[in-house]
């Protein structure tokens, strides 16, 4: 295993310790509401204080990005070595102690993700990927399945809650793609659904509006389990511009010309 994906799960499982402590009590977790129907507890923010401290103590050069403390100091375009990080994807779920959420950590090193964890502390399974080795469920290979027809694909998508603007846009996506396929769910962690991708549990994804530390590790685990991730034109540059399609191969194709009419 490489080092630094090693240290990446360690901080990953440092995180998920707060996490479940929390999850015992959800009703004596502090929330605030950063925006509309967009929320931050204080498990949010100590769990991200905790990987930051694992990752930055062993490599105290290295830039981070991250939901709740934003970038580094030392985050420039230049960095070669940046952690993106979402100390708790699925907020709204854990709050309702609905157990669909995790922690994800990637690292990017010249603009290109390498390593990628993401870790559901509720069902102890830690999704793992480095760029050219492979996807692995707790240390056992993954791979997409076989499906080739939208029509016999499980899709999963999400929707921002705090975007009320793409509303009808997302509407109309999802009563395009219930009609194409044979299952539609919506989760509400994106990070997880782009994990199920790799391991089988869903044929496909779309979802817009998502920020880099939602898609960072997902994509990396997707590709490396023989998927494909890109934008809603079929494009790589989905990272920073936050729409993302990903699937099987055929499903990823038969996505983009689905939903051609939606590509920005």
């Amino acid at each position: 295993m490489h080092p630094m994906l090693n240290t990446a799960i360690k901080a990953a499982r440092r995180a998920a310790t707060i996490i479940n402590r929390a999850s015992f009590d959800v009703d004596r977790v502090q929330v605030s509401e950063k925006q509309y129907n967009d929320f931050v507890t204080e498990v949010d923010r100590a769990a991200e204080a905790a990987i930051i401290e694992v990752l930055t103590s062993a490599y105290p050069d290295h830039a981070i990005l991250a939901e709740e403390s934003g970038a580094s100091k030392n985050l420039h375009d230049d960095n070669e070595n940046v952690w993106i990080i979402d100390p708790l994807d699925g907020t709204t779920n854990f709050i309702h102690g609905f157990p669909q959420y995790c922690v994800s950590i990637a690292l990017q090193q010249k603009g290109v993700i390498t390593q990628a964890v993401i870790y559901d502390p509720s069902r102890n399974e830690m999704f793992t990927a480095s760029k050219g080795g492979g996807a692995f469920l707790n240390d056992k290979r993954i791979r997409v399945t076989k499906c080739d027809k939208i029509a016999d694909a499980l899709i999963g998508t999400g929707f921002s809650g705090r975007d009320m603007a793409g509303l009808d846009e997302y509407m109309e996506m999802y009563k395009i793609m219930t009609q194409k396929c044979q299952g539609l769910r919506r989760p509400g962690a994106a990070a997880l659904d782009l994990a199920y991708v790799a391991m089988g549990r869903l044929d496909g994804f779309f979802e817009k509006g998502l920020a880099p530390w939602d898609i960072a590790a997902g994509s990396l685990v997707v590709t490396e389990a023989g998927g494909i991730v890109g934008t809603f034109s079929g494009e790589s540059d989905y990272l920073y511009k936050g729409d993302v399609l990903a699937g099987t191969p055929k499903v990823f194709g038969q996505m983009v010309n689905t939903f051609q009419a939606f590509a920005k």
